[in-house]
């Protein structure tokens, strides 16, 4: 494509995925809104929004996509040995507005989480579409947390913090023994990173991760409660990898 089409908010729809640019990778298009329809409908089709305040709007669809199929999840031997210690307790949809708040608060570089996306999701979540995953420390703190939109059997990570050590590496274990358990088939992670990599993440072409949506985004996920119920068995009980 030669330029980006314009969103009009009163019209819904976005252009072919594969139609985004190379560079800046993945931008597909500019404007429209953050309803909860436009937002589902982008989830669906492999497309989600990230733009800082001054800018308008940005919609992109990466290629290639980076992703975590939960029974790849790696847990290694030092986390394995920090799961056996329980340092964490996790749960899910506790706090969905205390996780996206502070997503947004503790990026040293700043953050893409603006006032109306926090706004936009803590909506889908009283809809029951996005949801949040938490980690608190011994002392009742939230040190820990992901927040994401859930659609048929696939989810939609959107932004994660963490505040102690291991925190993060904790949470996703869980989320995703959870979410392999529940039937999902992947965890969208968007872009890769050196964090997401070491813990089984990794990067497959758009046209492959848009055939998996297609076939999995409808498809009823094996529970009914958004609510954690995986818990790490106990030292010598875990199959994870070393």
């Amino acid at each position: 494509m030669t330029s980006l089409p314009w969103l009009d908010p009163d019209q819904l729809w976005f252009p072919d995925p594969e139609e985004a640019l190379e560079d800046p990778d993945g931008l597909l298009a500019l404007g429209g809104d953050l309803c909860p329809e436009r937002l589902v409908l982008a989830y669906r089709n492999g497309i989600f929004p990230w733009f800082s305040d001054e800018q308008p709007i940005l919609w992109w669809s990466p290629d290639p996509r980076c992703v975590l199929f939960p029974r790849e999840v790696h847990v290694s031997r030092s986390l394995r040995r920090t799961l056996n210690r329980r340092p964490f307790r996790v749960t899910s949809d506790e706090d969905f507005s205390g996780v996206i708040e502070r997503c947004a608060n503790t990026r040293s570089e700043g953050t893409w989480i603006t006032q109306d996306m926090k706004a936009a999701y803590n909506r889908l979540h009283r809809l029951g579409i996005a949801h949040s995953f938490e980690a608190w420390n011994d002392a009742g703190q939230l040190v820990g947390g992901l927040y994401g939109i859930a659609l048929g059997r696939c989810f939609f990570g959107e932004s994660m913090f963490s505040l102690e050590t291991n925190a993060s590496r904790v949470l996703m274990i869980h989320i995703a023994r959870q979410l392999e358990e529940w039937g999902y088939a992947l965890m969208d992670c968007q872009v890769e990173s050196h964090h997401l990599l070491t813990m089984g993440a990794r990067s497959i072409p758009r046209r492959e991760f848009l055939s998996i949506l297609e076939s999995k985004v409808d498809a009823a996920p094996a529970h009914t409660s958004w609510r954690m119920q995986w818990r790490w068995p106990g030292a010598g009980t875990d199959s994870g990898t070393n």
